[in-house]
């Protein structure tokens, strides 16, 4: 006769209580957030494109994209759409089986970070500057 064997404690699958947040993983959930909202901003791009057919409508999209809450929502499309490059660009290096070691993957994370704020800052203070 066949014996049902004992049950058998099998290991679990790591858990969120046990892994530790690094910066690689906010970058990756960052990278994709970043993704999503490019979407958004390029509806509102799109709905834009659209009004500069009619004076009425390319005027009432004007008005609110120079309002306060307007240029937020710009700055931050630009802001996702800098650090999406960026992001793309660390994928790019990581392609090449490059920046692959601990300290250079920090780096990198880091490195897209602080590059698109630094970026997104530039690119509109050269926008304003330019504006008069």
């Amino acid at each position: 006769m066949i014996e049902p064997k004992s049950h058998v404690e099998r290991p679990l699958s790591p858990h969120l209580q046990i892994y530790r947040l690094t910066i690689t993983m906010v970058m990756s959930i960052v990278h994709r957030a970043t993704g999503a909202a490019l979407y958004a901003g390029t509806i509102l791009f799109v709905w834009w494109l659209f009004a500069a057919g009619n004076p009425r409508r390319f005027e009432t999209i004007n008005a609110f994209l120079g309002s306060w809450f307007g240029r937020l929502i710009l700055f931050g499309y630009t802001w996702a759409l800098l650090h999406h490059l960026l992001g793309g660009v660390r994928h790019l290096i990581w392609d090449t089986g490059r920046g692959m070691e601990p300290g250079e993957r920090e780096f990198l994370a880091w490195a897209t970070l602080i590059g698109s704020g630094t970026l997104t800052v530039l690119v509109w203070l050269l926008a304003l500057m330019l504006r008069g």
